[in-house]
């Protein structure tokens, strides 16, 4: 057959039209097996299911024109809609098409080009809620699952209307009897592609374009950021309207944020064995649209409704100069391995999505622990991941990209290569070559943990520095060096394949584990709600719980949490590469020690907003600390320091230098010492050999900060002259300060930094060095106790 010039196929005999509404409140009532990544087992064998039983075509059927294969998905041109899907092994599409009542009108798509099968019909407007049937071999041992009694998604949708209902009708399989079909209707229990119209009023939105040594991320979840904010209007927390609320944005600038990272706004699919325990999917990494924002989120309306508001989102955070970054999964789909449901790619063209097992095509090859793997070496993925990227920078205006489990995008084949086709036109992209780009460089396939492995034009979530710098603050030995070399920007990662400071995503703690609170308060996960019996979540925490495991009232234990929540987010802050936060932990929020919050769409995981004065203390503390980078640009270089990572970038160049609680360099010998547990770090704001972004040289004070995580307090001897004359004290983690200290230390001045803490201090030019100074300030060559 000659596809090149769009000739009509052969007629066949279309599926009739329904008469009868499909209502997706009407979900069949037995129980589906656990999805996506589950086993094969089910909870009940579902009820035989016969066919519909085939009806008369109505009169008046919708016109149809040829139409166009490019672009793919639902196009409105203002006259009408083109719609366009890609199955390279369907002998039929149907158009499905559903009126307010339900009623489901089947259109038969008969033009296709290289596998895409369009046509344009003058008759459809945004609104018009749509889906297909695809009709084809079903042979899942050779790879395909073409099913027609499955109504499925476009995976071009714009919108999407509707959540999946448990029910039996949506696999291609019965419960009791796998080897044979099930071919029931899906469409009363699954969800529904929307028509949108493109146009919105950008007005003079542009993107804020923050450098990436400038940047401040937060992580934060639409939903549980605004769900319990009393500022907000009932009716919007949890949506994204709510999250453009003035008392969220204004949070934001307070704290000095400058790019929110939201975690899953794709489509995703709510786990029917989730609904089934009463939980549901929280966290959203379970996509199904990726080309939708999230149907959940909307506080207007789910026929179109969500990409408007939406937009008006990133129009609002673009006002305030803080950037949009997404969260991404695209890595995996929501339809499970071969006992999931049918949804949408499993139905069109399976073997051209997924990638299946060589010799075993039935089964999917899975290397992120949810049941499938997209085919990253197929042309039709490699498209799609491509234009939603593209559709998501230049229709939404989004500013970037946090991908999950980047490795698997990297597997063409069993290996994870860094040269593979998706970086590929990643980098000649001229459009998303030029946003930001941060992988996740792990999955749980064999050769996953890809840390530093990622081409230029990537940052990565550096887990080697969430690592180190637990195990530095509590307590674990052999981590000097280490430690050193993550806080100057992991050039041992990064810099031989030509990548600077900015490649390293600096995060202790993020949506996946405890939250800061919970790390320093528990030593052990405690997953109970999640009713798995505790065997989901990490055993390996690197947590800390200060004397007790959980809540407690003792003075004692609670001080020191405090203290090491702030020694936390003042290294985050002070290391070189860019610094995030996650949302809640700049005040003190909990999960009560659950470190697998996905299923925990509740108080549990929200955030709070009731602060009490401990709370309030850590949120101005970490307000101070980004200030104090924002203002320095010693702590947020753009190149790497010239010496070597494993000594803290030292050289003769001068331009950082360690020195032990004496006051002099450490030797070789000290970096050796495994028990080290407090050192000074001087950062020479003279010997910045990067210039401004106007070609000037950069001169900035220099600092120097006191670490001691040592159980006891230890005297420090501020540094001879030739560093500074003295120093004022900018920030202390111990304790917390809610204005900066008025005094100054003078060269050769001893200070006692408390167990347990971090002293920052400045270097102060001006500062009066007189005895009559030093007697005002309380200062004297035995010491200085700070209160």
């Amino acid at each position: 057959m000659d596809t090149s010039t769009g000739t009509p196929l052969p007629t066949r005999e279309p599926l009739p039209t329904a008469t009868e509404p499909s209502s997706p409140e009407a979900p069949e009532p037995a129980t589906p097996p656990a999805s996506p990544a589950e086993s094969a087992s089910p909870a009940e064998p579902a009820e035989s299911a016969e066919p519909a039983a085939p009806l008369e075509e109505p009169a008046g059927a919708p016109v149809v024109w040829p139409g166009r294969p490019a672009p793919l998905g639902a196009t409105f041109d203002g006259s009408g809609t083109n719609f366009a899907l890609f199955s390279s092994v369907a002998s039929g599409v149907d158009l499905c098409l559903f009126d307010d009542a339900g009623t489901e009108t089947r259109v038969p798509l008969t033009e296709v080009d290289a596998g895409v099968w369009h046509g344009y019909l003058p008759s459809v407007y945004p609104g018009q809620v749509y889906g297909y049937r695809v009709h084809g071999p079903y042979d899942p041992g050779s790879g395909h699952r073409c099913d027609p009694s499955k109504l499925l998604l476009d995976p071009y949708a714009k919108a999407i209307s509707g959540q999946v209902s448990p029910s039996p009708s949506l696999y291609s399989y019965n419960f009791d009897a796998p080897d044979t079909r099930n071919e029931s209707d899906s469409a009363p229990v699954t969800m529904r592609s929307i028509v949108i119209s493109p146009f919105f009023d950008w007005g003079h939105d542009r993107p804020p374009a923050h450098p990436y040594h400038e940047t401040i991320i937060y992580e934060a979840h639409v939903k549980g950021m605004t769900k319990l904010h009393p500022e907000i209007p009932a009716e919007l927390r949890g949506t994204y309207a709510g999250l453009a609320q003035r008392p969220v944005i204004d949070h934001l600038k307070a704290l000095g944020i400058t790019a929110i990272e939201l975690m899953p706004v794709h489509q995703f699919v709510n786990d029917t064995h989730l609904q089934e325990k009463g939980l549901s999917n929280y966290w959203g990494y379970n996509t199904i649209g990726f080309f939708a924002p999230h149907n959940a989120y909307a506080a207007y309306g789910e026929a179109g409704q969500q990409v408007q508001e939406f937009k008006s989102m990133v129009k609002a955070f673009h006002e305030a100069d803080i950037e949009v970054i997404l969260d991404v999964v695209y890595n995996h789909t929501a339809e499970g391995n071969h006992m999931g449901p049918t949804l949408s790619f499993k139905g069109i063209d399976n073997a051209a999505y997924y990638r299946l097992v060589d010799g075993s095509q039935e089964h999917y090859f899975d290397t992120t622990g949810t049941g499938n793997s997209l085919l990253m070496r197929s042309p039709a993925v490699l498209q799609m991941i491509m234009d939603s990227l593209r559709y998501w920078v230049t229709e939404m205006h989004v500013d970037g990209f946090r991908f999950d489990l980047a490795s698997t995008l990297a597997r063409q084949f069993h290996e994870v290569d860094k040269l593979s086709a998706f970086f590929d036109i990643i980098h000649q992209d001229p459009v998303l070559s030029q946003v930001k780009l941060i992988a996740e460089p792990w999955d749980v396939g064999d050769g996953g943990y890809n840390v530093g492995g990622f081409p230029a034009l990537w940052s990565e979530w550096n887990g080697r520095y969430r690592d180190t710098v637990r195990d530095f603050w509590r307590g674990e030995p052999s981590t000097l060096g280490n430690f050193a070399s993550r806080i100057t920007g992991s050039s041992d990662l990064y810099q031989n394949s030509g990548r600077t400071p900015v490649a390293s995503v600096n995060f202790v703690t993020a949506h996946d584990g405890f939250t800061l609170r919970d790390l320093v308060s528990y030593n052990d996960k405690h997953n109970e709600a999640n009713g798995e019996g505790g065997a989901d979540g990490d055993n390996a925490n690197r947590s800390w719980n200060c004397g007790a495991e959980g809540p407690s009232d003792d003075p004692a234990v609670l001080e020191l949490r405090s203290r090491q929540a702030r020694n936390f987010l003042a290294t985050i802050l002070f290391s070189q590469g860019v610094p995030m936060i996650c949302h809640g932990d700049e005040m003190g929020r909990t999960q009560n020690g659950n470190n697998n919050a996905y299923c925990q769409d509740n108080e549990l995981a929200w955030v709070h907003w009731d602060l009490d004065g401990e709370a309030r203390d850590l949120l101005r503390f970490t307000s101070d600390m980004i200030r104090l980078r924002q203002e320095h640009p010693v702590l947020r270089r753009r190149r790497f320091f010239s010496g070597a990572a494993g000594h803290g970038g030292e050289s003769d160049m001068g331009e950082i230098e360690w020195l032990g609680p004496s006051g002099a360099r450490m030797t070789d010998e000290d970096w050796a010492t495994w028990y080290a547990r407090a050192m000074a770090v001087f950062l020479n704001g003279e010997a910045i050999a990067e210039p401004d972004e106007r070609g000037q040289r950069i001169v900035d004070n220099s600092i120097l900060i006191l670490i001691n995580a040592a159980g006891e307090d230890i005297t420090f001897t501020i540094p001879d002259a030739d560093h500074a004359p003295a120093w004022r004290i900018a920030l202390d983690t111990a304790p917390a300060t809610d204005e900066v200290h008025p005094e100054s230390l003078l060269a050769g001045q001893q200070v006692l930094v408390q167990a347990h803490s971090i002293l920052c201090l400045i270097s102060d030019e001006q500062a009066d060095q007189g005895p009559e100074h030093q007697e005002r300030a309380g200062l004297s060559h035995t010491g200085l106790r700070r209160s």
